[in-house]
């Protein structure tokens, strides 16, 4: 600890001497500085400040992975994370840069460690729809697991690499059979291999909320329920074709749209279910301020049949129309007791989420202390034996795996 500090101050002087450097070059340059001097400068500026951000998130990173040391050690064996004793815990946001600094604000603020981080990845031919490499490697090197949710948007794919496909305001219509009949197997085959070769354990939540008919294309306005089992077992082969066993399957529906066993695959191509849990309280005109229970709770039974793990993939509120401390409350009370097979609980992080109304909506509440509040007390209450507690550098003995 010493040693950091030393280092840490070190750093701070040089970083000093650099910003003397840059005020003594203003005072030189007078209005000089406004071309080529004054480029230099910003770019030196810029550079000492992304040197600076660097060194903040190797510490903050080296003490996070010392905290899921034990965690890690459980990864090694992937049936632990298919069926796991204690409840993971994650969060996602759309602000998240290469560093997820912003994840590692949440969960300091939360005063926990997320065991998973959680991303979105669209299909197509474009550079960001391959798959995420670095994403992932930067979360594994955080001592987390990724979490990946995979949307087949077949609108963004070139003509020019998959010859014949239909135009793109006609590809959704039948896209999921499209997808079981090999079509888009070339950039599956691609996907699978890089996911593959990372060699760790990767949550992949394929196609999600597949019955609701209005939210996305592979949905029921375009598919039938065979279409879409047809697809998810064709793209599980394809992994497995590859030997891309480090692949956590989650099979997403939405609670609010039911005939869920219609679009289950199958027990030996899904591990987890996952679903949904958001209360949108009064902001828009189709909702109201809806408890968890009523979300989630009314549904339970009937995801509960598949008899398997349950992770609630994107779980928040907003501040409009009730009470959010007590909303984040009521739902983390008694978990373990109440919904004994809920093995996951990833919150919804986003500043600005307009994806599904006409305006921008903000899940943060990383600055609303009585909802922190709520968060901390309710999951410091969970019984030791489904939280994970955080094992000392060097000591692989877990306590609650």
């Amino acid at each position: 600890m010493k040693s950091q500090t030393v280092n840490r101050l070190l750093f701070m002087a040089v970083a000093l001497v650099i910003g003397l450097f840059l005020v003594f070059l203003l005072s030189i340059a007078g209005n000089k500085s406004k071309g080529p001097v004054q480029s230099t400068i910003d770019r030196i500026a810029k550079e000492v400040i992304a040197l600076e951000e660097e060194y903040i998130l190797k510490q903050r990173s080296h003490q996070r992975r010392e905290k899921l040391a034990g965690f890690e050690a459980l990864t090694h064996d992937i049936q632990t994370l298919k069926n796991p004793k204690i409840i993971l815990l994650g969060a996602s946001d759309n602000v998240t840069k290469e560093s997820f600094e912003t994840i590692i604000d949440l969960e300091d603020s939360l005063k926990t460690t997320f065991q998973l981080i959680h991303i979105y990845n669209a299909w197509g031919s474009k550079q960001e729809h391959k798959f995420p490499e670095l994403s992932v490697e930067t979360i594994l090197k955080l001592g987390s697991v990724p979490v990946i949710t995979w949307e087949p948007w077949l609108s963004a794919f070139s003509e020019e690499e998959f010859p014949g496909i239909p135009v793109p305001e006609k590809r959704d219509k039948g896209g999921l059979i499209a997808i079981a009949n090999g079509t888009y197997d070339k950039y599956i085959t691609k996907w699978a291999i890089a996911a593959k070769n990372i060699g760790k354990p990767i949550f992949i939540r394929l196609a999600h909320e597949m019955n609701d008919p209005y939210r996305y294309p592979w949905g029921p306005q375009n598919n039938s329920p065979e279409d879409f089992k047809k697809a998810w077992v064709h793209i599980h082969t394809v992994f497995d074709s590859v030997g891309a066993g480090n692949i956590i399957w989650v099979w997403a529906p939405h609670p609010s749209y039911k005939y869920f066993s219609v679009y289950y695959p199958g027990d030996e191509y899904v591990d987890f279910v996952g679903v949904g849990v958001l209360n949108f309280g009064t902001a828009v005109t189709w909702s109201k301020w809806w408890t968890f229970d009523q979300l989630f709770g009314s549904q339970y039974e009937k995801l509960n049949e598949f008899q398997k793990p349950i992770m609630i993939t994107e779980f928040g509120s907003l501040n409009v129309g009730g009470d959010r401390p007590k909303w984040f409350a009521d739902a983390l009370k008694g978990m373990a007791e109440k919904y004994t097979t809920v093995k996951s609980v990833l919150f919804f992080h986003y500043p600005a989420d307009n994806t599904i109304t006409n305006k921008t909506v903000s899940w943060y509440f990383i600055d609303d202390k009585e909802t922190k509040a709520a968060i901390i007390k309710q999951i410091g209450l969970w019984p030791d034996s489904i939280k994970y507690t955080a094992v000392p550098p060097g000591d692989f003995n877990i306590k609650n795996p």
